[in-house]
Order: structure tokens, then sequence, then C-alpha cells
């Protein structure tokens, strides 16, 4: 199967992600054109990177415009028909990458097109599945075949530059969880296709946040999760209920902060602390929107 080098770009949106991980994805791909888009400026990082690898425009920001702005950043630059969205933690191979675009081309209205995915011991993990209004259990899919599915994860998407600028690129109101379910959304209404494609398989390390410093991972992860949880379901107007749940529960979050804070417990603060700061935030921002 001939490698589609020419017809692909290869984005990757990165922030703090170890630099062993980044050359390991990088290895896999090393031919295809690819545009790195890195919210934490990692200059060092980049210069290791340009050492071992041709990379096509690598873009360090000043501070970090979060996944969507950067994924949006990284899609302007591209030149070629075809993007492929890669994370850091996704091992995928130039076969597969092929069977992927032969896929696309071959699907009636396929919008997007992605991989099977396995875990180190080989174990198929999860990717495809329904919307999170439908069934918010993530259960994997024991397949057979190519599947069409409601939503994929945003970890590994094969697409067209002219359709996901059509659609209107990615919300930039979400942080980084749930943007990709809303995509998928917006797919369907506009009668586009999902496909996980069962031959092309790739390697994903799921929801590992690479933040070193633990106490910022843990506040990223649970602080953007449930401002993204909130916002995907307003998009959706079924916040309300998700909002009172929360609201109900705010008094114990900043007890429970302060307390672990004084009992020196401060991951379990700072878990609090994030679910606390992002009811205000979506609170200001239906404020606005009212």
């Amino acid at each position: 199967m001939n490698t589609p080098i020419n017809e692909i770009t290869i984005i990757i949106v990165l922030y703090e992600e170890e630099t062993n991980l980044v050359l390991q994805c990088l290895e896999n791909i090393k031919d295809f054109k690819i545009i790195i888009v890195d919210n934490a400026g990692n200059k060092l990082l980049k210069k290791v990177v340009e050492k071992k690898f041709e990379i096509y425009k690598y873009v360090l920001n000043e501070k970090n415009l979060d996944l969507p702005k950067g994924f949006n950043q990284a899609v302007e630059l591209c030149d070629t028909e075809y993007i492929l969205n890669l994370q850091a933690d996704c091992l995928i191979s130039s076969k597969d990458i092929s069977i992927l675009l032969k896929s696309h081309k071959e699907y009636d209205n396929c919008f997007i097109a992605s991989p099977t995915f396995y875990d180190k011991e080989l174990k198929l993990t999860y990717n495809g599945g329904s919307l999170p209004e439908k069934n918010d259990k993530k259960d994997v899919l024991n397949l057979e075949g190519d599947v069409c599915v409601e939503t994929i994860l945003l970890s590994t998407i094969l697409f067209k530059k002219k359709d996901i600028f059509e659609l209107g690129l990615l919300d930039e109101n979400f942080l980084g969880y749930y943007v990709d379910f809303e995509l998928c959304r917006r797919v369907i209404n506009k009668g586009g296709s999902i496909i996980q494609v069962f031959d092309a398989k790739a390697q994903h390390l799921h929801g590992q946040l690479k933040i070193k410093n633990y106490l910022k991972r843990t506040f990223v992860r649970n602080y953007y999760y449930t401002f993204d949880e909130l916002y995907y379901f307003f998009k959706i107007n079924k916040h309300s209920e998700i909002l009172k749940k929360l609201k109900k529960k705010l008094p114990n979050y900043i007890f429970k902060s302060i307390i672990n804070l004084f009992l020196l417990r401060p991951t379990q603060s700072v878990y609090y602390f994030s679910k606390t700061v992002a009811f205000y935030k979506f609170n200001k921002f239906l404020n606005k929107k009212n």
C-alpha cells in the first residue's frame, strides 16, 4: 500500500508532554508533513525535536491557548487536502494512516475516519461510541469490521480541510474535554459520517495528562472537565440539572477544599477547589449570555 505522504498534513497540539513521548510519536510519522503547535511554548523541546526531525511548521505559543484554539491554529496553517490530528500519546504507523485515508475516500459522506485503539498490552480500548446525552458510558466496541459511530475521540482523526472549515472548526469556548463530542454532534447534524476503521490501529494512552506538577495536573483535569461538561450540555439546552446538582454540592466542596488544605492534603483540596472554580466560571459565562 502506497503511503499518502503528500496528501496529508499531521497536526499535533502539545502542552507539557515529556520529550521522549513526543519523539516516540514523531518517529512513526517522520516522513509526513508535520505541524506542531506547543501551548507550553517549550523552546528546549522545539530544539530537540527539530534536531531529529524535519518539521514543516513549529509554533510556540506564549501562553496556553487550550486544545481547541491550538487545533484551529494548526488547521489554518495546513495546505494539504487531508489533515490528521494526532495527540502525542497516540502511536500510529504510516501503513495505518494509509488505511485511514483509503477508508475515508471509500465511504460516502465520510467526514471523520479514526483508527481502533489499543493499549500497551494490545487490548482494545475506547474510541468510538454514543453521544453523552444518550449514553455516558465509554464502553469499548468489540469490532469485527468498520463501524459508523456517533462520536470519536479527537486523539487521532483524519478529515478534509475544506470539511472542517465548512463546519466551523472547533468551538473555542471548550477547554479540552467534550470538544470531540460537540464536533461529532455537528458532523452528524450536517449529515456527515464518522467511521471507526477496524484495520487501522493505533496505540493510545487514555486520559493521562502529561503536566508534571501534580497539583496543576489535578486542577486542570477537573476544572476543564467540569466546565466543558456544563458547556456541552448548555449547547443542547440540557445543562440546568447538572448545574443545579453542582450548585447543591458547592458548600460541601468549599468546606472540603479548606479542610483538606489544613490537613495537608493538597491534592484533595485542589480537586474540590477546581470544581468550585469551574462552577463560578460557567456562571460568569451564562451571565454574559443573558
